[in-house]
């Protein structure tokens, strides 16, 4: 079956519903991301075949005193009289996570009834990846290269095997914690069969959570690391680089943060900034929306949660 070009805005708008993946540049906050996508959206659905305007009825002198009863344009609901059909506060929208400034990568915006997919994807906290690059030698005041240099120190004697040690035991702790916040032992039976179950996730949403970290490249005084998270934040991640760079026995901050997978959301997927037009992201919405029904565990996943500890003594 042939497709068939759609001019009409109000046809449009009614599949503007769902998720997208969009590549969030670094320097942009979310806030200017949103405002970018809805803009470009109102524009572009004002240029499609938006709806008449509405009729009045005009009661007017006709030929020999008689009264004509006809229908007009009402000229109060004409464009050029009260503006665009469709503005920014008719689209809702919502983050799945709230990217900082200095991150890039993987974004997902909920858009209309595609908000409500969003929070459940928040919600059910899917596991995501990062490629972090710091800069060993110098630390700065915010953990971040845009402010200034606190402290300097040497790296010479800073090699890939040992950054590869420390993450490794970082990793190794933070898989501890998961088992000590459930009260399991990690050596024990229950504990396998709690691992087995899935992503063991802490009960706290603000309880960050490291799943995995290792080094990808190093190139001195570079380095870039692998991260699988959770519960993570632009201002946390700062902090490990700069913590790394303190147990390397030197000084680090970050450099750049870009988000490459979230859930089953990929890098390779995500609408760049000069694609966020209508078209372009109807057509990414579609496949999203295809991926969200494909795997419905990134709503509503039967995981190993893991619950509250009771600290009261009985």
């Amino acid at each position: 079956m042939a497709l068939k070009l759609v001019k009409d805005a109000p046809t449009v708008w009614n599949f503007l519903h769902g998720v997208i993946n969009l590549y969030k540049p670094a320097g942009v906050t979310t806030h200017q991301v949103r405002n970018t996508v809805i803009n470009n959206l109102c524009r572009e659905l004002n240029q499609l075949d938006v709806r008449p305007a509405l009729q009045r009825i005009a009661i007017e002198d006709g030929f020999k005193s008689q009264l004509v009863v006809r229908k007009v344009e009402d000229l109060s609901d004409n464009v050029l009289v009260a503006g665009p059909r469709y503005h920014p506060e008719d689209l809702k929208c919502r983050f799945c996570a709230n990217h900082g400034k200095f991150t890039s990568g993987v974004t997902i915006l909920g858009i209309n009834k595609g908000t409500n997919l969003a929070f459940q994807l928040q919600q059910n906290r899917a596991l995501r990846v990062y490629l972090v690059t710091g800069f060993l030698g110098k630390a700065t005041e915010t953990h971040f290269d845009e402010s200034r240099v606190t402290a300097r120190a040497t790296v010479k004697h800073i090699g890939s095997e040992k950054i590869g040690r420390l993450l490794a035991s970082i990793q190794a702790s933070h898989q501890r914690k998961m088992f000590e916040l459930s009260g399991i032992d990690i050596q024990s039976q229950a504990a396998y069969e709690l691992a087995c179950k899935g992503t063991i996730r802490p009960a706290d949403n603000r309880q960050p959570m490291i799943y995995g970290i290792r080094l990808t490249e190093y190139r001195k005084p570079f380095f870039t690391m692998e991260i699988h998270a959770i519960n993570e934040t632009e201002a946390y991640i700062g902090e490990l680089v700069h913590e790394i760079g303190i147990n390397l026995k030197s000084c680090a901050h970050c450099v750049s943060i870009r988000c490459i997978r979230h859930g089953h959301f990929l890098l390779e997927n995500s609408l760049l900034r000069k694609d966020w037009n209508l078209q372009t992201i109807l057509s990414g919405m579609a496949h999203t929306n295809k991926l969200v029904r494909q795997y419905p565990e990134m709503l509503a996943q039967e995981s190993s949660a893991l619950q509250g500890i009771d600290m009261e003594e009985e």
